[in-house]
């Protein structure tokens, strides 16, 4: 994917496109983009947000998935507890 067509896509992801929405955490997660991933949670995305979860473990972050349960995401809490005991 062209920078173009994924500028494109944020811009229609951005005015609440759920199908781009998709397609740019599909792309992420196949990218092992964090920062994408983050982004699109942080705008709402609780697909994203799992996706960060489900990243995060298969790296084994810790990191992440401690901001993750701060922030209040139980799935990444329960892990975090499994991957520390």
């Amino acid at each position: 994917m062209s920078d173009y067509d994924l500028s494109a896509l944020r811009e229609r992801a951005a005015r609440g496109d759920n199908d781009a929405i998709g397609e740019l955490i599909e792309l992420a997660a196949e990218r092992e983009d964090f920062e994408e991933l983050r982004r699109l949670a942080d705008g709402g995305s609780r697909d994203a947000e799992d996706q960060l979860v489900e990243l995060a473990v298969e790296k084994e972050d810790l990191e992440e998935l401690r901001r993750l349960a701060s922030a209040g995401n139980t799935d990444a809490a329960e892990v975090l507890a499994e991957l520390t005991e």
